[in-house]
Formats: C-alpha cells, sequence, structure tokens
C-alpha cells in the first residue's frame, strides 16, 4: 500500500523511451484472479475502515507470512540499534555460512507508511538472499501516524549508514551494496539512493517494486484502477485520513519525500522497477523509469500489465511474483559485478482468457496454498511449538502436495517480452 495527498493536480500520463506497450491487461493474469476474487469477497463483508489501525497492521503481517515462501537459510540474525527516535529493528538473512565477505541487499518495506515490518519481508528477504547469494538485510523504520513521513526516512538513513560502518563484523563487502523496496518502501529506496550519491556512497541498484514516487499528485493510473485490484482508490483515501496529520505540516513537493520531484537524477544508482497494469499508482514508478533514462540511468523495467499493487509478497500463490523474485535476484548477482540492463520487458499470463479448465486449477491451486499459509500463519501466531509440531507431522502430505501444486502452477505459461531495446 501506499500513499497520495488529497490530489489538487492531476498529473500527465508518463512519457518517455522505454515504456511498456501494454499498459494494462484486459483481465488479471489467472492466479491474481484467484486471488482477488477471495480478497474482493473479504472486503464486502468487512471494509477496510471496520479495523482499528492495530488490526490492519496486524492483518497485513498474517498475510505477508501466509502467502509468501520461507525458504531455509544458513542463518537468521536480528539486531537492535540505535535510531534517531529510538531503537530500531534489523534481521540480517545469510545465505551460507563462511568467512568470505558477501555482497548485501537492503530491503524496506511497504505498507502505506503506516503497517507493515520485518515479517511482512520475510518472502521477499528470504528468496533473494537463497537465490542471489547475497545477505539481504530488512529494516524497520518508525511508522505513521504516530511519527510524521520524515521520521521513516531518517531511520533508514540511519539503518543503511550502520549497516556500513558495522559491514566486515557482519559479514558484507561494504564496496557491494544494494537496495530496495516495495510501495513506500520504492519511496524510501528512491530517496536513499539520491542521498547516497549526495552522500558519495556508491551503490549497485536501487530495486523499486511499484514505488510511490510522488505523494502530491496523481496520475491517470489512480481512476483507471479506482476499484477491485486489492489496493482502491476507496483505501487510499482510507489511508489519507489516517496519516493526515502526519503530512500535514510537510512540504510534500520535497523530493525527500517525492523523489520524482529530484531535478537532478544524475549519477544515482541504476535501477530495477517492478510495475504493475492493475496498480492505482502504476504511473508513479513508469513515470520515475523514464525521467531516470532521460537522466542516461540504466533501468531495468519490469511490467507485469496483469498483476497488481502488492503482489510481490504473495510468491506462495501467485507465479509473477515468484517470476520477479528471481528476475530480481537475476539483476543484483549481475549488479554486483557492475553489469546493469537497460531493458524493459513485458511479463504476462499467456493462457488463454477464461478457459474454464484452467481458470478451475488455477483456483483450486491458489486457495489450497492460501489455505496451508494461513493454518501455518495462525497456529504460529497463537501456538509456535504446536505449529512446529504440526509442520513435521504434516511433512509427508506437505512434500507430496508441493510437488503437485508446483506441477499445476507450472502449467500456467508466461511469458516475457522484451519490449526496449526493440529486439531484432
Amino acid at each position: 500500500m501506499t500513499t497520495h495527498a488529497t490530489p489538487t493536480v492531476q498529473a500527465p500520463r508518463p512519457s518517455g523511451k522505454g515504456l511498456p506497450v501494454t499498459w494494462r491487461a484486459a483481465a488479471p493474469d489467472r492466479d491474481a484472479r484467484a486471488f482477488l476474487r477471495m480478497l474482493n469477497l473479504a472486503t464486502q463483508l468487512k471494509p477496510i475502515e471496520a479495523y482499528s489501525l492495530g488490526e490492519i497492521r496486524e492483518l497485513w503481517r498474517l498475510t505477508a507470512l501466509a502467502l509468501g515462501t520461507r525458504p531455509p537459510l544458513a542463518s537468521v540474525r536480528q539486531f537492535e540499534i540505535d535510531g534517531p527516535g529510538g531503537e530500531l529493528s534489523l534481521r540480517i538473512y545469510s545465505p551460507s555460512r563462511g568467512d568470505a565477505l558477501l555482497p548485501a541487499f537492503i530491503w524496506v518495506h511497504g505498507g502505506g507508511f503506516m503497517v507493515g515490518g520485518l515479517d511482512s519481508a520475510e518472502s521477499i528477504c528470504r528468496n533473494i538472499a537463497r537465490t542471489a547469494g547475497c545477505i539481504t538485510v530488512a529494516i524497520s523504520y518508525r511508522l505513521a501516524p504516530e511519527h510524521d513521513l520524515n521520521a521513516s526516512r531518517e531511520d533508514c538513513l540511519a539503518a543503511l549508514n550502520w549497516i556500513v560502518e558495522h559491514a566486515q563484523e557482519l559479514g558484507i563487502d561494504a564496496e557491494r551494496l544494494a537496495i530496495g523496496g516495495d510501495s513506500a518502501g520504492g519511496n524510501l529506496t528512491a530517496v536513499i539512493a539520491q542521498e547516497a550519491r549526495s552522500q558519495g556512497l556508491k551503490l549497485a541498484l536501487q530495486v523499486l517494486a511499484y514505488p510511490a514516487t510522488e505523494l502530491l499528485e496523481s496520475f491517470p493510473s489512480l481512476t483507471e484502477n479506482a476499484d477491485g485490484y486489492m489496493v482502491t482508490q476507496h483505501m487510499l483515501g482510507h489511508i489519507q485520513r489516517t496519516i493526515a496529520h502526519s503530512v500535514a505540516h510537510l512540504d510534500l513537493s520535497s523530493p525527500l519525500l517525492s523523489p520524482r520531484r529530484q531535478r537532478n537524477l544524475r549519477g544515482v544508482a541504476p535501477a530495477l522497477i517492478i510495475s504493475a497494469g492493475l496498480d492505482p499508482i502504476r504511473d508513479d514508478g513508469l513515470d520515475y523509469a523514464a525521467r531516470l533514462r532521460n537522466a542516461r540511468i540504466p533501468v531495468l523495467l519490469l511490467h507485469y500489465p496483469g498483476q497488481f499493487h502488492g503482489f510481490l509478497n504473495f510468491d506462495a500463490i501467485n507465479g509473477a511474483a515468484s517470476d520477479a523474485l528471481l528476475r530480481i535476484s537475476a539483476a543484483l548477482t549481475e549488479a554486483f559485478e557492475g553489469q546493469h540492463a537497460d531493458t524493459t520487458l513485458e511479463i504476462a499470463d499467456t493462457a488463454p482468457d477464461r478457459e474454464v479448465g484452467g481458470e478451475l486449477r488455477s483456483t483450486a491451486v491458489t486457495l489450497w496454498n492460501a489455505t496451508d499459509g494461513w493454518r501455518d500463519a495462525l497456529l504460529t501466531r497463537l501456538a509456535p511449538r504446536l505449529a512446529r509440531t504440526t509442520r513435521w507431522a504434516l511433512l509427508p502430505y506437505s512434500t507430496t502436495t508441493h510437488l503437485l501444486r508446483r506441477c499445476l502452477q507450472g502449467r500456467d505459461p508466461r511469458t516475457a517480452l522484451q519490449t526496449y531495446p526493440p529486439s531484432s
């Protein structure tokens, strides 16, 4: 989730080289459709404003844990460090044990600046650490409405500086650092990449997943995708009202809050940007991609025209999420070696639209995976010891059904078409 101030000005549709050919699919990808059916039914029964802020935070935490995979790693350590406004938590995911220093990827979670945390970043961080072979660090920050949006940026910068200062004892090669984030975390990542340039800190890559780069104006995608795709215009309005006093005294036109307003982007880190065609803030990321390219910054743009805002958290039920995590890992591996693509890929489910057998199979697999995920997440919350016992007892069942589900999911073809630069 992300946030915009109540818009007084409509920003123009993004323009520039390398933007997608297909901005928005006629219908969501099949796995996305299956998930959105269930989500939209749940929100009809109980809309977001019926929950307290504490309930929303816990619901998002459990949803991310339930619908994301958590592959095993060599070690997962948590640190508490001194931040500008108090203690900050960092979770460090290591893919291997040994004395060799590894490159590191720092992840800033999303959540509209008001929800999210280390647990909601678990799946993304574990998958990237494992596949890219780098240490991945999830960082926390102060949330609105208890704190204003300056606090989140200050905390992220403090966490980055602490990681650089303690790199060797953490097993990190400080010369090979990258940073990324989704939604509000994408906003913070873009700002930090600009600040790192000012401080002389060279980042190998900035990964911006459906980033909120503009907090003052709105783009056409806000009305194009107003309803039905997880983050809705109604939900954004609720977020705006919730954190209104946190932004009332801030200048949202400042690049420190709306990074697309930075006039000089020369010299910022190369970027990987993920955009979703059915996202209300899709155009924020596409506009920023065009601006970076105009400043001669290499951009790998991964556009998923049939996906929704937030899909990256749900790789247990969403093939596009698994695809994106693999592509992020591959781009990080290349970036740590000094290689950066300047390419646009459009990635879509190519199965026949509304084919009945495929629809039923996709819905069944989504429900199956979601049920198992929610069982584990809720058991872990209520009785951690019982959850561990249950997982062991169900291991033969889980192993067999996991292979079957992977087989069924593999029958949904997904293709990547390079649309920039045009392939010969």
